[in-house]
């Protein structure tokens, strides 16, 4: 089981533009916890322990446990509005996860072993289908990642989900086929159609230039006699 962090919050009276944006002014991030069948509890957040948090990765695989005042909820990240110009959140959405609780949710693919790939050595390319797949998760049992060894794979090699060795917890969402998560690729060649190309357009070339020297000898005929 993971270590579930906790983000201190103050409860919202109202919600708004106004009242956003003055939340904003006093550095803090308003949001919303909704789901469970309750009614959505309106919150604000500090900016700065958003960021933090949001720095450490996996933000919305991640369960947290949001205080208000004492009162306590199990969340998970489900979405986070950013400024257009800085950057920086500006409303957070958070969804209560229940005890017995399954959530959808996506959890990143770990590569290992590339260095003891043939494949790779010979110039092939790890080419990622899905860096994350999205499965059913019990909420107390959300794995980081998932992985899986490159070592002995060759150029050609195409990676399904079936290749994992997957927890019990979880299971993907997909389940009518074996996707693909990822590949190894042969390496790119090099564009042999811009030499072609200038090889066809020199012979034409030369071809345009007796032509041209021949237009003004036509011209050059003797007058007529009188």
């Amino acid at each position: 089981m993971r270590d579930v962090n906790t983000i201190a919050a103050e409860a919202r009276s109202r919600a708004g533009k106004g009242t956003a944006r003055a939340t904003r002014l006093k550095g803090r991030v308003p949001g919303v916890i909704y789901g469970e069948k309750q009614t959505p509890e309106l919150i604000s957040v500090e900016s700065r322990e958003l960021l933090k948090e949001m720095h450490k990765g996996s933000f919305f695989s991640r369960l947290f446990t949001i205080d208000i005042g004492g009162k306590t909820e199990r969340v998970l990240a489900r979405d986070v509005q950013l400024d257009p110009v800085s950057d920086r959140p500006i409303h957070v959405d958070f969804q209560r996860i229940g005890k017995d609780s399954k959530v959808r949710i996506f959890i990143p693919v770990l590569f290992q072993d590339q260095d003891q790939s043939p494949g790779i050595k010979k110039g092939g390319v790890l080419n990622v289908v899905r860096h994350e797949v999205e499965f059913f998760c019990q909420p107390d049992n959300i794995p980081e990642s998932i992985s899986i060894s490159l070592a002995g794979m060759e150029i050609g090699h195409s990676i399904h989900i079936s290749a994992f060795e997957l927890p019990a917890s979880i299971k993907a969402v997909i389940q009518d086929r074996d996707f693909t998560v990822a590949t190894i690729a042969a390496p790119t060649k090099e564009d042999e159609t811009a030499p072609k190309a200038e090889a066809a357009a020199a012979p034409a070339a030369g071809a345009a230039a007796p032509a041209a020297k021949a237009a003004p000898a036509a011209a050059a005929k003797p007058a007529a006699k009188k």
